[in-house]
């Protein structure tokens, strides 16, 4: 018979202990790290092609295609989440550049966007500018985040000089709306394009080459995150670089093999990037971060910072790291981010400067008055002799008496002495006219018969005195 095994007892019991025992809290740290969220959102057709692209390259980030579009939704690549919205508006289409139609199909799934982005510590939106669905619901997106407290960083592309002004209009717009919602953005016209390949690389070729630059980056970038390096970088650095509101930001990763002479290499190949039309001049917020061997200098070191230093505002943030790892054998890779880039987008079209309204009192001018011509002199007529002038007054005062006077004006005007002679004619026309009223009065009225023996008396006075002038003036005697 088999003894049966003795039960243990109570002083075998030291495994409880051991289970209970607290982790180390340097552990724990390390956990909190790693545990940092991430999410692109591709929103629109050309958008989600380049999350696709960049998915297959990048880990540690979750990715989401945002689309109306269901048959473009097919072609996305199974690591990227599908998330498709607006079917009651679009009912399964694009929205064809119409940009209200993409922001109310965004505003009628709130409440899918706002689980969708929930819980993520940063949210990189990427968008093709100038399309109806991606320039229509980028703002509702970035809205919806910015509420929940997320990070908020965009990846803008321009449509392309042939795909005409119109497109180029709503990409504008779409911008100016969505800046003020976002913690930072960046800007990489389609046309840049040109200068990285040659014109005869296809063009599914030569797109996949900006979209292995760009993930090269963002790669380069989530590395200084999550992995720990000698001068640590986390995402409270990341986050201090990127506080405010609508910053312009330029982010680049290099990797160039180390040998003498070749770290002013790698400084030029950061700094000008061919995908951004700006560089860092004027930052306000940099942080970037270099990797290599552990054989790496700090000459190496030096000469990197003071060149990103002289370049920046001289009051900017300026936060660095430095890792080093086996990887890295006989290369050496910086990342930079700056922040508050101070370079307008479209410069182009910059509107001239209104000059300083300058207030001038303004004086009121009098019309100006014609001059009259001179009226012609006339001559003055001769004087009279003195006997025919008093005969003249004699024969005035008369008329005074019974009539009054009718002077004729002057043409020309009267100067002073005449016209104080007119005042004293008219003067005596009212006494005249007085005059012949009281003397109306006193007339007495005649009969016809007494008219008649009037008549007849000035008529025999008439006759004589014809008589009298047609007799010679010797036989002439005097009437008496």
């Amino acid at each position: 018979m088999k003894k049966k095994p003795k039960k243990s007892s109570k002083k075998s019991r030291p495994i409880l202990k051991r289970e209970t025992i607290k982790k180390p809290p340097a552990k724990v740290e390390v956990e909190k790290i790693k545990k940092t969220k991430i999410r692109m959102i591709g929103i629109g057709g050309g958008a989600g092609a380049i999350v696709s692209e960049i998915a297959a390259r990048m880990p540690r980030a979750t990715f989401v295609a945002a689309n109306t579009d269901l048959k473009s939704l097919k072609t996305i690549s199974r690591k990227v989440v599908r998330f498709p919205f607006g079917q009651n508006f679009t009912h399964g289409l694009g929205t064809g550049m119409n940009v209200s139609l993409g922001r109310e199909a965004a505003l009628a799934e709130k409440d899918k966007i706002k689980n969708l982005l929930s819980g993520q510590d940063l949210c990189i939106l990427v968008v093709c500018l100038g399309g109806g669905t991606g320039s229509g619901a980028l703002p509702v997106f970035a809205k919806i985040a910015r509420k929940m407290g997320n990070l908020t960083y965009g990846i803008f592309t321009l449509p392309f000089k042939f795909e005409g002004e119109k497109k180029m209009e709503i990409a504008r717009e779409s911008l100016k709306k969505v800046r003020n919602y976002l913690n930072a953005f960046s800007v990489i016209p389609n046309e840049r394009v040109f200068q990285i390949i040659n014109k005869e690389t296809p063009l599914k070729q030569s797109l996949s080459i900006i979209n292995k630059m760009l993930s090269k980056s963002l790669a380069g970038l989530i590395e200084t995150i999550y992995e720990p390096g000698l001068i640590n970088i986390d995402f409270a650095d990341f986050k201090t670089i990127l506080e405010g509101r609508g910053r312009l930001a330029y982010l680049n990763t290099v990797e160039i093999q180390r040998k003498k002479g070749r770290s002013q290499d790698l400084i030029t190949e950061v700094l000008n990037s061919p995908l951004y039309p700006y560089s860092i001049r004027g930052a306000k917020g940099v942080l970037f971060n270099i990797a290599g061997e552990k054989e790496l200098s700090l000459a190496d070191v030096n000469q990197i910072s003071k060149t990103i230093a002289d370049l920046i505002n001289p009051e900017a943030k300026i936060i660095f790291g430095v890792s080093q790892s086996q990887r890295y054998s006989d290369m050496v890779k910086i990342t930079l981010l700056a922040s508050g880039c101070g370079l307008k987008i479209f410069s182009a079209k910059r509107k001239k400067k209104r000059q300083p309204k300058i207030k001038e009192k303004i004086i009121k001018k009098s019309p100006r008055k014609r001059k009259k011509k001179p009226s012609p002199i006339k001559p003055k007529p001769p004087r009279r002799p003195k006997k025919a002038r008093k005969l003249r007054k004699k024969i005035k005062k008369q008329s005074e008496k019974t009539k009054p006077l009718k002077i004729k004006r002057p043409r020309s005007k009267p100067k002073k002495k005449q016209r104080k002679k007119q005042r004293l004619v008219s003067v005596s026309r009212n006494e005249a006219k007085n005059q012949s009223q009281n003397n109306s009065e006193e007339t007495i009225r005649k009969n016809a018969i007494q008219i008649k023996k009037e008549a007849e008396e000035l008529e025999k006075e008439m006759v004589e005195k014809e008589q009298f002038w047609e007799t010679p003036a010797f036989l002439r005697k005097k009437i008496s």
